[in-house]
């Protein structure tokens, strides 16, 4: 289902609206909805995440970077063809994909945010934050990686919006009352 297109591409968040409900052979909303891939001086976005882990990952040499929107720990599904939506398979695919556009794993840091414990769950069962255990399968999966995390904005109880510049690796936090956060 996931195709390794050509070249990299440059998927906004207006693309990725101007797309849903069409058919487009080569692109579908589900290619995006957890993971893009861009070069060279454009900004990628991902919303809402809550309990949800967005990683930036950035090869400053090449001014190549993803943005992956992790939803759930780990893909216990195997028939769920939306991968990037996991810590496990979602990471390890688009490593794969930097990798093959010239990223090298030597250079490629990590910048992390998200993981909120949105709801309080009675009992003050540790099943209920799912936002914690996403977070720790990241961080897992990026050292099995030999991946560096330079920064990380987890926990709490907010969400947030993260931002990725590919000119400069800047990442960005918003979150609603709070001050920008640049890392």
């Amino acid at each position: 289902k996931v195709k390794v297109l050509p070249k990299p591409v440059n998927i906004t968040i207006e693309d990725k609206e101007k797309l849903k409900g069409e058919n487009n052979p080569l692109l579908t909303t589900e290619d995006f909805t957890s993971q893009l891939v861009s070069w060279n001086g454009t900004k990628d976005v991902t919303y809402a995440l809550g309990s949800c882990v967005g990683i930036a990952l950035y090869d400053p040499m090449i001014k190549l970077g993803a943005l992956v929107h992790i939803m759930l720990p780990e893909r216990a599904n195997e028939s769920d063809g939306n991968i990037f939506k996991y810590a496990d398979t979602g990471l390890r695919e688009t490593f794969r994909k930097l990798y093959a556009y010239g990223a090298s794993k030597h250079r490629l840091t990590a910048k992390i945010a998200g993981g909120a414990k949105m709801f309080e769950m009675k009992g003050g069962s540790s099943l209920g934050n799912i936002g914690e255990r996403n977070a720790q399968n990241v961080k897992r999966v990026l050292m099995q990686e030999g991946i560096r995390i330079v920064k990380e904005d987890l926990g709490a109880n907010y969400a947030r919006t993260m931002s990725l510049d590919l000119e400069n690796g800047m990442v960005i936090i918003k979150t609603f009352g709070r001050p920008e956060l640049k890392m």
